[in-house]
């Protein structure tokens, strides 16, 4: 039995730009089905349930960080509306992250973009994009 490798393998790749785009292509993918399913069901829940439930959504979700209570037992309750906070920015980054990299993926499937100066160029512009975007949504909420 020979001691090389079965096929190429990850030692003679020399990673790119391509590469990033693909992997959080899919990682944005299952953020999305997994946290934003989660996030939306639980909204919808809230939306079905009435208007208690729909506040006690809000609270958790929307709640103004300034005005967190961090006294005893609601330290607890404070790092849980911290945390679904960031699950939402994260959602949101994975929505236009997985936009910009579809988008690329597009333009690839008509047939342009891939001489190697575009397609990297493409795949930075796509990660850079998605952070962006992601950027300008939220300000635009914060600010509007």
């Amino acid at each position: 039995m020979s001691n090389r490798p079965l096929s190429p393998h990850l030692q003679i790749w020399k990673w790119g730009p391509h590469m990033l785009v693909s992997i959080l292509h899919r990682v944005s993918g299952d953020g999305l089905a997994i946290a934003g399913l989660a996030m939306l069901l639980w909204w919808l829940g809230a939306l079905a349930g009435g208007p208690e439930a729909y506040a006690s959504f809000t609270g958790w979700v929307w709640a103004d960080l300034g005005s967190l209570d961090w006294s005893g037992a609601a330290i607890f309750a404070s790092l849980v509306k911290i945390v679904l906070k960031l699950v939402i920015i994260g959602i949101s980054w994975a929505f236009f992250n997985h936009l910009c990299s579809g988008l690329r993926h597009f333009v690839l499937d008509i047939g342009a973009g891939f001489e190697l100066t575009a397609n990297r160029t493409w795949s930075i512009a796509s990660i850079v994009l998605g952070f962006v975007l992601t950027a300008a949504f939220w300000a635009a909420i914060i600010w509007l």
